[in-house]
């Protein structure tokens, strides 16, 4: 493991921080780790009886998982912000329940000083739950209201 100080990687903070460590990284991607709880907001409405990580739940915490790995390796400006710009070849093969460990495997496609594009695979042990590509617009974080 790298790292499990994300709140020093990523401006996201609970209940929107879905990573919780970063296993590994280097120039051509990384890997991240997030275990889902009975705690986690959103399986209070989906569903409450049968409770599934959503599907752009799971596509958000690969994205969040990339851009904590550029974070660590110091590709920006301190303070940079990661904006979704688009999500492709988007598909959900597995579900997701309370008490699984997601394993992010993502991949760098392109990295510029103003957007990136990665790629990104969800597992649970063995079994592939969630695909996806996004691009990422990098912007400066300006001072708050």
């Amino acid at each position: 493991m790298i790292t499990d100080d994300i709140k020093s990687l990523l401006p996201h903070r609970e209940p929107f921080l879905f990573v919780d460590e970063l296993v590994s990284c280097d120039e051509n991607g990384s890997v991240s780790t997030r275990t889902f709880t009975e705690s986690d907001f959103f399986f209070k409405g989906h569903f409450p009886d049968y409770p599934v990580v959503p599907g752009v739940i799971l596509v958000e915490t690969m994205a969040q998982a990339g851009g904590a790995a550029l974070s660590w390796q110091k590709k920006f400006a301190e303070n940079s912000l990661f904006f979704l710009g688009s999500v492709d070849k988007v598909k959900f093969r597995n579900q997701v329940r309370p008490g699984d460990t997601v394993r992010m495997e993502v991949t760098n496609l392109r990295v510029s000083k103003n957007m990136v594009k990665q790629a990104g695979k969800a597992f649970v042990g063995n079994t592939l739950c969630a695909e996806a590509e996004w691009m990422c617009l990098v912007a400066k974080a300006e001072k708050k209201l």
